[in-house]
């Protein structure tokens, strides 16, 4: 197996929607803000490459959207999607499976682009397109809470190629590579538990965002069910810590990787370190 970072840029949005109910003159001490209340935030994906496979977890904002939508989020940073893939020496038409962990528009945008004709066509035609069935429908049928981040042309297309597969519960893709289901930040959203040379390293898209919100209080305001964060973070946050796991971030910025303390606050970071020191260890 091999495990590749793939940055595909980043984006800015405000610190209490980010922090929830943690108040700013805590959470400003741990992550940097603008005069705007603004936290700058990463967009990073995961590439495996595992039984002959190429498995790409998440696919950043992507390009699709206006200069208007844009404008709200302040995209910043020298990476895309496609030029993070060529640096790995992989192509979009090479990768065989793309796990959505959500339907946000920042964890699917890169999904699906518009060609040279302006018609929307799914940027890796060749893979198969993993999303759980509760998200598909949530997603579909929007909430007014997240409708806003359910864009349409970032997953319509999926299922009008005939890519779209769907799971209903907790599934292993490959041998090593489990997606399992949680519901707190939004339904059905998938988290990839990957095993490496008898270690687990877990990608953890918005069930943890960044290694701020480790303390099992500090969830972000984006959740559609915080009781049900509360609860499946406190239970990963023991299961993690027992077996010694490394979290993956996809929005921190400052943090690629961590393992977990016990403090007499509670579960803590510790060591951080990158991706590609987890890889060498």
């Amino acid at each position: 197996m091999e495990l590749f970072k793939i940055e595909t840029g980043n984006f800015m949005v405000d610190g209490g929607a980010m922090f929830g109910v943690v108040p700013k003159s805590l959470w400003e001490k741990k992550y940097p803000v603008n005069e705007q209340n603004l936290c700058n935030f990463s967009m990073r994906s995961l590439l495996i490459v595992s039984e002959g496979r190429k498995i790409l977890i998440d696919a950043g904002i992507g390009n699709k959207q206006d200069e208007k939508f844009f404008g709200h989020y302040n995209l910043n940073g020298s990476d895309s999607l496609k030029n993070s893939l060529e640096q790995t020496g992989n192509t979009p038409d090479g990768i065989t499976d793309v796990v959505l962990s959500h339907l946000h528009f920042d964890h699917c945008g890169g999904a699906v682009e518009y060609n040279e004709n302006n018609k929307l066509i799914t940027t890796f035609k060749n893979a198969r397109y993993w999303i759980s069935r509760q998200q598909w429908a949530w997603a579909v049928n929007p909430n007014q809470r997240e409708k806003a981040s359910f864009l349409k042309e970032n997953f319509l297309p999926i299922e009008a190629n005939g890519q779209l597969e769907i799971i209903d519960k907790n599934f292993e893709l490959v041998p090593g590579v489990e997606l399992r289901l949680y519901n707190g930040h939004t339904e059905g959203q998938i988290i990839p538990f990957i095993k490496y040379n008898n270690k687990t390293i877990v990608f953890l898209a918005d069930l943890i965002p960044t290694s701020v919100h480790i303390p099992l209080s500090w969830i972000c305001g984006y959740d559609t069910k915080p009781l049900v964060s509360l609860d499946e973070k406190k239970e990963f946050l023991e299961q993690a810590l027992a077996n010694n796991y490394t979290l993956f971030f996809e929005h921190d910025i400052n943090v690629e990787c961590c393992s977990l303390k016990m403090t007499e606050k509670g579960i803590r970071p510790g060591n951080t370190y990158t991706l590609k020191d987890f890889l060498s260890d």
